[in-house]
Formats: structure tokens, sequence, C-alpha cells
């Protein structure tokens, strides 16, 4: 009952439309901003490092080097003051969290490109 209750809640808030993307992934995400009265959208793009919850609760984490200095911001992905989210490369990782590019540097955080079948010409 309680849990049927909560869902019903959660429900309304949930976002129809989803982007799709997986962990590795570059993406540009757009947030919204407000100022005083002034509303503004910032992109932050990064990797995508880390993707958990369910529902409501679902969260990822965006890592990127700004001034060789490691960012990392978590976005809720319901919000609704995450207005896109665009993936502009598709890398390839072989773990659920890339928590281990927190100890590198240069470009040793990049990962592969994942090239899907239908874009190789032959």
């Amino acid at each position: 009952m309680k849990t049927e209750l909560l869902e019903a809640v959660a429900g309304k808030s949930l976002k129809k439309d989803i982007p799709y993307f997986e962990i590795g992934d570059t993406v540009d995400v757009h947030c919204r901003i407000q100022e005083g009265n002034k509303v503004r959208t910032q992109i932050f793009s990064g990797t995508v490092i880390s993707r958990k919850g369910r529902g409501i609760n679902e969260m990822f984490t965006v890592r990127r080097i700004v001034n060789n200095e490691g960012v990392e911001r978590i976005f809720p992905i319901h919000s609704p003051n995450v207005l896109d989210v665009v993936a502009t490369r598709s890398g390839k990782a072989r773990r659920a969290k890339l928590y281990f590019l927190r100890d590198r540097s240069g470009k040793a955080t990049r990962l592969p490109q994942r090239h899907s079948k239908h874009t190789i010409a032959r």
C-alpha cells in the first residue's frame, strides 16, 4: 500500500522522453540556472562515469577536466532543471562505473570510440 502511494506520487514527476546514453559516452547536459529573476541555460559537457538509482531517484555523474582539475557533477535524470542530455560521442566501456578515470590525466582519460555496425561502409 505504501509503495503504491509513493509510486503514484513519483509517477507524476517522471519524464516521458529520457534521451538514450550509456556509461562512457561524452554528453552535453543542458541545465537551467536561475540567478535572481533571470533564467539561463548552461551546458556542462563531459564523460558519463556512473549511473545509479531507479525511477525518480535515477542519477548520473558527468566528469570533465577544467584547468587541469577534475570536476564532477551529479544530475538527477528526472529533474526539471535538466532540460536535455545530448550524447556527442559514444565511448566503449567494459565497466558499470568508470571511477578509475579519476586517477588519470591527459590522453589517458580518453575511451575508445564505439562503432556501430551500421556506420561502417563496406
